[in-house]
């Protein structure tokens, strides 16, 4: 397996494959595929996985099936600790994104004026229900707790220090509102 691995090293595009022979597994020496996941491919997966935490629509963004996303995941430890990284990053966004719904609510008006001020109408526009947020926090919340605590990562959207620093935004927001008389 080593001498193959040595060939494969000095010839650009090549990559080495077990292969079953007889009672053991021996090694050959192929042409790397040119379908498999690229740089750029993994790349585009892996920023869209963290934007949304959805491995479905990475995968589509790649043009790529979930079950290809996941094989490669399964057989690539790189790529999986890639993966693992951005669905925390993900989460964290999600996280975010809760508590700034949490403070500022979820609804905006919108008015629209004629030509001489006046208002001809009034709209209520409502941000996405926050519930697909709490489901996909729900889903990966032990994961990305066992991976913070094997780092022993204690900052991050759920650690003390942004928990408390969300308190004191939560007690400033309660005093104006007492002074305010709301």
């Amino acid at each position: 397996m080593m001498a193959a691995r040595k060939r494969a090293a000095g010839r650009p595009g090549r990559v080495v494959q077990r292969q079953a022979a007889g009672e053991g597994v021996r090694a050959q020496v192929r042409q790397r595929r040119r379908d498999g996941w690229g740089q750029k491919d993994r790349a585009l997966f892996l920023t869209e996985l963290a934007e949304t935490c959805n491995v479905s629509e990475a995968a589509r963004t790649v043009g790529r099936s979930r079950q290809a996303a996941y094989n490669l995941k399964r057989r690539d430890a790189e790529f999986s600790r890639d993966w693992d990284a951005a669905i925390e990053q993900g989460y964290g966004e999600i996280e975010a994104m809760l508590i700034r719904l949490a403070l500022h609510g979820c609804e905006s008006e919108e008015i629209i004026e004629d030509g001489e001020g006046a208002v001809k109408t009034r709209k209520v526009k409502r941000a996405p229900n926050p519930s697909l947020g709490l489901q996909l926090l729900k889903l990966h919340a032990a994961q990305v707790a066992a991976r913070r605590a094997a780092r022993g990562d204690a900052t991050g959207p759920g650690s003390p220090e942004a928990i408390a620093s969300v308190e004191r935004v939560l007690a400033e927001i309660r005093r104006r509102r007492a002074a305010a008389g709301t």
